[in-house]
């Protein structure tokens, strides 16, 4: 990484600590006030909207969209591939209100975790896999009837570029049993927000939408089936626009931000 780039990446990351101390200070103070539609875009939407601005122009990571006109217009759950922390801000921010499965310690970080508790996220502990399903399930039924996006990332954990981790059936599941379609959701974001380390490398992101797609039914195998249908969906955009090292980039590695 140049210097010109490490500079733009610390200066980006100020940015972002101050604004989240900033945006978690006045989101706790503002937010017990405003109903659960209008907080949630208060709190999540407009400072992920800000953290994508940031990432673009100050750390030059912009990002193009395909298949935009398959996201529904009511909410439903969301299957996204997951590689880095850029797509947890930039799906926040695309559509609201959404509330997202995360780690429970996340909610426990100050200012950041603050504000997040009150946007009401399907905090579940990890260490215990079976309570962790119990409370997908209902804790997910209860923010799709209260018209609220479901986002899930049904790898688990961030996955290293070129890789693909093996999928969760909760966020089928969950779709199954509200008769709603599940939105697959492929990115490369890991090649230029990399799972570890704080290097950010400049270039254009590829997001894509897949069609919706619904379970036959709500028994197990027609969940087991709307899983593997959203894993192949994902698996095969992956394949397209984050393909391993030794392949040939990809269009938005050879397209620098502006």
């Amino acid at each position: 990484m140049s210097t010109v780039q490490a500079a733009r990446t610390v200066v980006f990351y100020l940015l972002l600590a101050t604004s989240a101390c900033i945006w978690g200070t006045l989101s706790v103070l503002i937010g017990p006030f405003l109903p659960f539609a209008q907080r949630a875009r208060f709190i999540t939407q407009a400072w992920c909207r800000l953290a994508v601005w940031l990432c673009k122009w100050v750390a030059g990571i912009d990002y193009r969209e395909q298949g935009a006109e398959h996201i529904p217009q009511q909410p439903c759950v969301i299957l996204a591939k997951h590689q880095s922390t850029w797509e947890t801000f930039f799906l926040s921010a695309r559509v609201a209100p959404l509330t997202q499965v995360l780690k429970r310690e996340l909610l426990y970080v100050p200012f950041f975790g603050w504000a997040m508790a009150m946007v009401k996220p399907i905090a579940i502990d990890r260490s215990n896999p079976k309570a962790a399903l119990k409370q997908l399930a209902r804790r997910g039924d209860e923010c799709l009837r209260a018209g609220a996006w479901v986002l899930i990332f049904p790898e688990g954990t961030r996955v290293p570029v070129g890789q693909m981790g093996k999928f969760s059936r909760g966020g089928a599941a969950l779709a199954a049993h509200a008769g709603l379609p599940v939105l697959p959701v492929a990115h490369n974001a890991g090649r230029f927000w990399p799972k570890q380390g704080w290097s950010k490398t400049p270039g254009c992101i590829d997001v894509i939408y897949g069609p919706p797609l619904y379970a036959a039914g709500a028994d197990s195998r027609s969940i087991a089936e709307l899983n593997q249908r959203a894993e192949a969906w994902i698996a095969e955009q992956m394949a397209r626009i984050d393909p391993p090292a030794s392949q040939p980039a990809t269009l938005g590695e050879q397209s620098l931000a502006r």
